[in-house]
């Protein structure tokens, strides 16, 4: 090209085109990162509030009279969700303590998302 000339230079289709399958690539690659991330945000938000869940019951329990061991199932209602709460009961006779398993998890899927345990004093009625 000569400095006299008046012809100007641009991209041509085929630069334009690769630099776009390049952008849509990282684009793709980002968008897919960033679900990953709140997927994984959600679970984690999802364990702690489970956590917490299962530790308010082993903390009501403490604060009940001593009750029958077994089993027993709840239904709570926690961030405007239905969570399951399962407790287990079994009398450690050496010890004069009734171990107590607590899981929680989401009502709608029934998988345990938190297991905590927990020791009560077996009082008389745990026959």
């Amino acid at each position: 090209m000569t400095p006299g000339s008046n012809a100007e230079r641009g991209f041509t289709l085929l630069e334009v085109l690769v630099a776009l399958s390049v952008f849509a690539v990282l684009a793709a690659a980002v968008t897919s990162a960033s679900q990953h991330v709140l997927a994984q945000s959600q679970g984690g938000r999802d364990r702690l509030f489970a956590s917490w869940i299962a530790d308010n019951h082993l903390t009501e329990l403490r604060l009940q009279a001593p009750s029958a061991v077994g089993r027993r199932t709840l239904e709570v209602s926690f961030d405007q969700r239905s969570w399951v709460v399962a407790e287990s009961r079994r009398r450690l006779a050496q010890a004069g303590l009734v171990e107590v398993d607590v899981r929680v998890g989401l009502a709608a899927d029934r998988q345990p998302l938190q297991l905590a345990t927990g020791w009560l004093e077996a009082g008389d009625a745990t026959h």
